[in-house]
């Protein structure tokens, strides 16, 4: 057989390597990049430049002068940032203002997702500072501060160790997000090191997105009049966050973009360059969409918005997981027993892309938990290889297929649609 190849990237943070796809010559591929594939990493001159010239606040030397105890937000390895990156110019601001290292602390902020090892520490941040300075890990459950509620009824319960420190900084990435638009700016702080009662008032009765994962909304790219994010810039606002550092990335995982300042110019100026960069053609009436769920293996359910969008009635989806770990562990939204789990779990009753015939899941490491967050078991393929997804796809489409493939699709943003 005659095929066409593509090379598509797999194992973020776990050797960021590649996987190659075949597919027949006779089918129609359309490979849909991102605006912003392959533009060239930042250089370190221009990582400090950006941090030097914030948003609406302080540079962050200036910031730090006189401050007792400093605290670092950091996102999980569900978030593809790669925080180490710009973290020695950070810490070379705090120093140069005085600030020791036993000042400053870091804290996670992976509001209810599990704990992280020391090896997730060194992944994010990198050996030296693992080394050097106290991090800890955010406990949703316990050792909270109680500031009041938002206008809008969230109960703002924020880390202990966070509001123990007069100088506030975060770091995370500025990707899409299925319910705040893109992700960013005041997320560090709710859900970030908020108590699980924060997460859940504000996502399932501001956010109105309770009930069954397989129908929920996705909103990708939605920031005005979202009420979910302005309900946590309130409280992000109550927790008094000074700075806030975002970072943009491409293809490949690297920082092409950074936004630092106050937490919401810098973000709005962030989202902005990040409409343009992770903006994707939409192919319609696919009769295949293959997503690979690349940079965020561990989190799915942020690549199957091209199905939902691409594919054709009764067409056939391929996800691409090679996530190591698995499927991230949810407190809000996970599931515990045979039917119950968080107060944001549902039962799938329904595929994660409703007009599938049927999904067929790709990876090395499958389990049969993870299977069940795409729907109902009889539409749902497990797949341990390529060949055996291509076996699958050739029997349901023997000539001709149109085919949609979205090489990082948990990073990318439907643009402009075309037939």
């Amino acid at each position: 057989m005659t095929t066409q190849n593509i090379r598509i990237p797999i194992k973020a943070w776990y050797g960021d390597e590649e996987m190659e796809l075949n597919f027949p010559k006779s089918w129609e591929i359309n490979e849909c990049r991102m605006a912003g594939h392959d533009t060239p990493p930042l250089s370190d001159e221009q990582l400090r430049e950006a941090l030097q010239n914030p948003m609406e606040t302080k540079p962050l030397r200036e910031m730090a002068l006189g401050k007792k105890q400093v605290v670092i937000l950091f996102d999980d390895l569900t978030r593809p940032a790669p925080t180490w990156k710009i973290l020695p110019f950070v810490l070379e601001e705090l120093h140069g203002a005085g600030i020791l290292d036993d000042q400053i602390r870091f804290v996670t902020a992976y509001a209810n997702h599990s704990a992280m090892s020391q090896e997730d520490f060194v992944k994010k941040l990198g050996k030296d500072v693992v080394r050097r300075y106290h991090i800890y890990n955010h406990n949703t459950y316990e050792h909270h501060v109680d500031l009041g509620k938002t206008s809008r009824g969230t109960p703002v319960l924020i880390n202990r160790e966070v509001m123990a420190c007069d100088l506030k900084i975060a770091i995370g990435g500025l990707i899409p997000h299925l319910g705040a638009g893109f992700g960013g700016g005041a997320k560090m702080v709710l859900p970030g090191v908020a108590a699980i009662t924060s997460v859940d008032y504000n996502h399932r009765i501001v956010g109105k997105r309770g009930g069954d994962r397989s129908s929920m909304r996705f909103s990708h790219g939605e920031i005005e009049d979202n009420v979910l994010r302005q309900d946590l810039e309130e409280a992000a606002r109550m927790v008094s966050l000074d700075m806030k550092i975002d970072l943009l990335v491409n293809n490949r995982r690297e920082v092409i973009g950074v936004f630092a300042g106050d937490f919401i110019a810098q973000h709005r100026a962030g989202v902005k360059e990040a409409r343009q960069l992770y903006a994707t053609p939409i192919i319609k009436n696919s009769d295949i969409v293959v997503m690979n769920a690349f940079p965020i293996e561990n989190q799915t359910i942020k690549a199957v918005w091209p199905g939902r969008l691409a594919l054709k009635e009764g067409g056939l989806g391929v996800v691409i997981t090679q996530s190591v770990e698995g499927q991230a562990p949810h407190y809000l939204a996970g599931r515990f027993g045979t039917d119950y789990g968080g107060k944001l779990w549902g039962k799938p009753k329904q595929l994660l892309i409703p007009q599938a015939e049927r999904i067929l899941v790709c990876s090395s490491y499958l389990s049969r938990n993870d299977l069940d967050t795409y729907g109902p078991p009889e539409k749902v393929v497990p797949c341990s290889t390529w060949g055996e997804v291509l076996l699958h796809l050739m029997e349901s489409y023997p000539g001709q297929a149109k085919v949609a493939l979205y090489p990082y699709a948990a990073i990318q943003l439907p643009a402009a649609e075309s037939e």
